[in-house]
């Protein structure tokens, strides 16, 4: 009774400790994510936030949603309007990973994401439909609040969900691919010069995005570039890095945002962030899965010539230990054959 009793405390106690680390991490990346706010210092075109609230809740599971909502209350309490909107925009962002995190689940997603279907159902799922939540209740929200204008809640919601949208999109393969990364002890000196070519040419790209010339296509070379060679592992990096360039370039106003209103930048930085997201994250799977087929091909045939060469020696032991041939019959039924009266002429 008391080693139960014991093991109870311990388990509240590392849930506990759990909740607590969400909450830090929510509210942390959320203070960085509003340093490029776009609307009413309060909405931003990559929320981090959402991507970390998922993450959490599918490696942790559906016990670590409270340590979403603390996290959630204490980013939004420092902005208003009223601490009755403050409830209700921390609902909508609690509630928002959570059906994310539930559609996965019954998608029957793996956060290996090794499979085609797990970046659709990431991306369609996790991403476009779990974050209209929070989107629609933050907006709804703040026009209630009269914190809005009714002329600016489209453009408001567009941004909101946007960003929640794409802090899934960027943020959690690359938590996810941060959780299984492994240091690479057996790569050749090419595979690391490779790796740091791609480092300094995705901060070249970056400087080249926040500045004055509209060139923010170059970074779907190093995209590409980044899932051929290095999968997920590389992409999803690589995808954050790329969007978080396009975001500061859009809040400086620079480059391909100069001169236009709030809307069109949206749409052209949204755009942008989706099709890098999408580009790195799809292909990246898609390579993913290619190379897993390769080796269950290769691992057939090498089987398949074991076989061969065995049928060619006459070696007629079977295969895998423990099984009986097809063409063995049980010993009972062989007796019953043996014993069984032969038919009267």
């Amino acid at each position: 009774m008391a080693d139960a009793r014991h093991e109870r405390l311990r388990r509240t106690g590392l849930t506990a400790l759990e909740i607590c680390v969400v909450a830090a991490l929510y509210f942390g990346s959320a203070r960085a994510g509003l340093v490029q706010q776009l609307v009413r210092s309060q909405v931003t075109p990559l929320w981090p936030p959402s991507g970390i609230a998922l993450t959490s809740l599918l490696l942790g599971g559906s016990r670590i949603w409270p340590g979403i909502a603390l996290g959630a209350f204490l980013a939004n309490i420092w902005l208003g309007p009223s601490l009755a909107a403050v409830l209700a925009i921390t609902a909508g962002n609690t509630l928002a990973p959570v059906c994310s995190y539930a559609l996965l689940r019954r998608a029957g997603f793996r956060k290996e994401l090794d499979r085609l279907r797990d970046a659709l159902s990431l991306i369609f799922l996790g991403a476009f439909t779990g974050m209209l939540v929070s989107a629609t209740t933050g907006s709804t929200t703040l026009l209630l609040a009269d914190a809005l204008s009714s002329h600016g809640f489209w453009p408001t919601w567009s941004v909101w969900w946007t960003g929640d949208a794409m802090g899934v999109l960027v943020v959690t393969p690359f938590l996810l691919v941060l959780r299984s990364a492994r240091w690479p002890k057996h790569a050749s000196p090419s595979r690391w010069v490779e790796g740091l070519l791609l480092t300094a040419a995705t901060a070249c790209v970056g400087l080249v995005e926040t500045s004055s010339t509209p060139l923010l296509f170059l970074g779907f070379p190093l995209l590409i570039w980044a899932a051929f060679r290095f999968q997920l592992a590389g992409a999803a990096p690589c995808a954050l890095a790329v969007s978080t360039f396009a975001i500061v370039s859009a809040a400086r106003r620079t480059g391909p945002f100069a001169g236009h209103d709030l809307l069109t930048n949206m749409i052209t930085l949204q755009a942008f962030n989706t099709s890098a997201a999408l580009t790195a994250l799809l292909l990246a799977t898609v390579i993913s899965q290619r190379n897993q087929t390769e080796r269950e091909i290769a691992r057939a045939c090498t089987q398949l010539a074991q076989m061969v060469a065995r049928i060619t020696t006459g070696d007629q032991r079977p295969m895998f230990p423990g099984r009986e041939s097809d063409h063995d019959e049980p010993a009972g039924q062989s007796r019953q054959t043996q014993q069984r009266p032969s038919p009267q002429s």
